[in-house]
């Protein structure tokens, strides 16, 4: 047994006094009743890449806590790891949150933590400073946005001190999970409900897993990916996703088809997608492990678990040490907008970009006797901002209007709670998505995008949500207003720096990149052996 430093700032008396007499007028009168929080976020993992969201990747405690929760079928991400981080942590949008820095708002562990709350985190920081300068009392992970799943990387800490101690059997997916588990052991034992946040980063790359999972995958993507994503969209409209009759895009038109590639190129790509397979499948695996593990400890039951997604898939072929076997350190496998065209099935485009596979994600959220439609659909667009609200409205924490002495921007989200309770909500007035030269806006079923700072775009998401038909010309007013209201808000509310706010450049967008295809450096390529 690991010992932690659990080293937590003093509360004055006064202090301690308001959270007593606040608890007391709580919907939840005790301490113990009110829920505790685990926040779970896989890193990279596209639309479809569950298999509650029309994966054939074995997922079954996943597909578990969906069958028994709620499934969102239009939630949103900011296309972006970092982004999307500062979104979910602090319920504003990336600047407007003062950006890495976080330095204009507060974190959901540093509210919980002041209404009483033990609050843990175990994974990817990929922020400023540390998890423990922003209100985790307890952390494990790596402070990078990406690192070898089996030999890690300088950045590793707990609790604030530098963590090196890898030995052979080390795996980060697994690691995660066993520091949650000691830290929510921890928790338990002050007696107050705790927050965790596991922040794993499979499926990012370098594409990496144990050897017994691969094998489990080989052959399986041998089809290759029109027939896999096929597969994925006839699910998915099983699932209730998606209207019977829809049709699926074509492949676009940067993918090649499949019967083109050479029988090396099949194996490889097939090898390729059954790693990636195997990270989810281990990810799983660890889900499963810590369900079993809150189930020992009498915890599920007042347990809320939400799992989401930081981005789409990653289209980005920057493969390298191909030589090395994907089950050890030193190798690093990516695969390319193809299999990332599978993984955001059957949305346009990827990470970075605000089309919808770049945004549209996985959100679960399970809560025993809490959730009213169990193993049901909501269509209702959320966001990663609306986490914090949510929390703070099961936990009945406040939200602050300073810390540390300084004013802090009010929050953006709104709680996702009584869709949980089966109420409904009303809506955002409009959704705003930015990155890079990257940006869109939806209001209501409208939706305007750009692609890398081209033309804007115009799709309506009520009749057209897979982006096939562009309106802007059809509507140039609706186009005009989404547009300035885009600007009013990157001006007024995100405060995004002036080059990210700069005009589009008048040219129509070819949606395609050199970054997202292999390149002939796999001439060489042979498949390990098992």
């Amino acid at each position: 047994m690991i010992t932690l430093n659990m080293n937590v700032p003093p509360i004055n008396l006064f202090h301690r006094v308001g959270v007593l007499l606040a608890f007391a007028l709580l919907p939840f009168a005790k301490a113990e009743d009110r829920p505790n929080i685990i926040l779970m976020m896989v890193d990279d993992l596209g639309y479809a890449d569950f298999g509650c969201y029309g994966s054939e990747i074995e997922t079954p405690h996943i597909d578990f806590l969906a069958n028994q929760g709620l499934r969102f079928s239009q939630f949103y991400n900011t296309a972006k790891c970092h982004s999307s981080r500062i979104c979910l942590l602090t319920g504003l949008y990336t600047y407007q949150a003062g950006n890495q820095a976080l330095d204009r708002s507060v974190t959901v562990a540093e509210v919980l933590g002041d209404s009483g709350y033990a609050t843990s985190m175990t994974g990817k920081w990929h922020l400023d400073d540390q998890p423990t300068d922003h209100g985790f009392q307890q952390y494990f992970g790596h402070l990078s946005g990406a690192t070898d799943f089996f030999k890690g990387d300088d950045t590793f800490r707990i609790n604030g001190e530098v963590w090196n101690d890898f030995d052979e059997d080390f795996y980060m997916t697994d690691a995660n999970v066993d520091y949650a588990m000691e830290f929510i052991d921890n928790s338990v034992a002050t007696g107050k409900p705790f927050f965790h946040y596991i922040a794993f980063n499979a499926p990012h790359y370098p594409l990496q897993a144990p050897k017994e999972d691969i094998e489990k995958y080989l052959g399986r993507y041998d089809a290759g990916w029109e027939v896999l994503r096929q597969e994925r969209f006839e699910k998915q409209k099983r699932l209730g996703m998606f209207p019977k009759d829809m049709k699926l895009p074509k492949l676009p038109h940067h993918i090649k088809s499949w019967d083109s590639l050479s029988k090396r190129e099949r194996e490889m790509e097939s090898f390729r997608m059954a790693i990636f397979a195997a990270m989810v499948d281990r990810v799983d695996q660890n889900i499963g492990r810590l369900l079993e593990y809150l189930d020992e400890k009498d915890l599920r039951d007042n347990t809320m678990i939400v799992l989401c997604s930081d981005n789409g898939a990653c289209p980005f072929e920057r493969s390298r040490n191909t030589d090395i076997p994907p089950w050890k350190a030193d190798s690093y496998y990516l695969y390319d907008a193809s299999w990332a065209t599978v993984g955001n099935t059957p949305f346009r485009h990827y990470k970075q970009t605000q089309h919808e596979g770049g945004i549209s994600s996985p959100l679960i959220v399970n809560w025993p006797g809490k959730v009213e439609r169990a193993g049901g659909w909501d269509d209702s667009p959320g966001h990663l901002i609306d986490l914090m609200a949510t929390f703070l409205d099961v936990t009945g924490a406040t939200y602050p209007k300073k810390r540390n002495g300084e004013k802090i921007v009010s929050l953006q989200g709104k709680s996702l709670f009584p869709i949980i309770e089966g109420k409904g909500r009303d809506g955002h007035d409009w959704l705003y998505f930015q990155f890079g030269t990257c940006r869109a806006i939806r209001q209501d079923e409208w939706k305007a995008v750009s692609f890398y700072g081209h033309d804007w775009e115009l799709y309506n998401m009520a009749t057209d949500r897979v982006e096939q038909n562009d309106l802007a010309k059809t509507y140039p007013e609706k186009t005009k207003s989404l547009v300035a209201l885009w600007h009013k808000v990157a001006l007024e509310v995100d405060r995004a720096p002036e080059k990210q706010r700069k005009p589009v450049n008048g040219k129509p967008a070819s949606h395609s990149q050199k970054s997202w295809h292999g390149t002939d450096e796999y001439d060489d390529w042979k498949m390990p052996q098992f």
